[in-house]
């Protein structure tokens, strides 16, 4: 569903760039309370493995596509600000490196990917947690229904600012009924990979799964091949349940492996948008992006012609930028809660 430069009109672009910059200057604040020792290593992690499962289109009708949009994934592990900023991250790369969504739309695509489906996938989530069983099992249910809402959301959310800004004249009914009709069914694969994802990490190791925090039935911890309860409270968890080094490492390979070799199985169908955009004569007045010379534009490496080689190393190349970028960027916003919070900037009343 990424928004190329034409879609949208500068005017609406402009606004929608602004909501953008505001939700991410939140989301860097409410990241703080978020990001601890056992979000703040696999955040980076999380936007890396979102890049790798976008490149992996799957059919979802005659002749459309549809990609993991990540929204509520990403609020689901490790919370919805940071998730915010997942999946901006992500946006950000595609965009400059990939030439794949417009930049004066980069707003546009923030605003409806990376916003919009995780303060809904989240809302979502969060009541349905709430009305379930405490399990995990609930946990994963729950994942499946806010990810396949999220995506047809975020399809109203760009007819809307269509009908805005739209750069075409277009019925807006016949728009909005393409776009959700196709993104009700990119919406079920959108779920199944954030229920497998989530229910997998549940699995293993449930306290890294920030939406299943607080739940109250104790959950269960695997160390050294057995199941022990998580410690409750501010008690340390067993050393090598803490150790996330595993896991990263695990989730880091699988990014690499999808990325670099399954994507090149992916459907080479356009995807819901541009399906709808091509059927409804919404890209008539489309821009050629200003990136398109990019030596790793439409996710190839320039200069290599085999084209498995080409794509693999450009996921490749793709994951490690963004979990390095990823990383960085809430190191820093976990740097800067440790920060606030030492004695030293803490007064005391005397």
């Amino acid at each position: 569903m990424h928004v190329p430069d034409g879609f949208i009109n500068a005017p609406t672009s402009a606004v929608t760039g602004v909501v953008a910059a505001g939700a991410i200057a939140v989301s860097l604040r409410g990241a703080r309370r978020e990001l601890d020792e056992r979000t703040a290593p696999l955040a980076g992690l999380v936007a890396a493995f979102i890049f790798a499962v976008q490149m992996l289109n799957f059919p979802v009708a005659a002749g459309t596509s549809g990609h993991l949009l990540g929204g509520a994934l990403a609020a689901i592990l490790v919370g919805p600000y940071t998730g915010v900023l997942c999946v901006s991250v992500v946006l950000l790369m595609q965009g400059i490196l990939f030439a794949d969504g417009g930049l004066t739309a980069l707003g546009v695509n923030i605003t409806d990917m990376a916003i919009v489906t995780t303060v809904v996938a989240y809302a979502l989530f969060r009541g349905l947690v709430k009305v379930l069983p405490r399990t995990r099992r609930s946990v994963t249910v729950a994942s499946f229904v806010a990810a396949l809402v999220s995506v047809p959301a975020a399809a109203l959310a760009f007819t809307f600012l269509y009908w805005i800004g739209g750069t075409t004249d277009v019925a807006i009914g016949k728009v909005a009924t393409a776009m959700i009709g196709v993104h009700l069914l990119i919406g079920i694969g959108e779920a199944a990979i954030t229920a497998l994802t989530v229910g997998a990490v549940i699995a293993v190791r449930p306290d890294l799964v920030y939406g299943a925090r607080g739940l109250q039935q104790r959950l269960k911890l695997r160390v050294n091949g057995e199941l022990v309860d998580v410690p409750s409270g501010d008690a340390p968890a067993p050393v090598a349940a803490r150790s996330h080094r595993k896991v990263w490492i695990t989730g880091l390979v699988a990014s690499l492996v999808l990325a670099g070799f399954v994507s090149f199985y992916a459907s080479a169908s356009p995807d819901g948008l541009e399906k709808v955009a091509a059927d409804k004569g919404i890209d008539e007045k489309a821009e050629e992006h200003a990136n398109a010379d990019s030596p790793l534009a439409d996710y190839g490496v320039e200069s290599i012609t085999d084209a498995r080689i080409s794509g693999g190393l450009a996921g490749v190349i793709g994951v490690g930028v963004t979990v390095v970028a990823g990383s960085a960027v809430f190191w820093s916003v976990r740097r800067r809660r440790s920060d606030d919070a030492s004695p030293s900037n803490t007064e005391t009343t005397v």
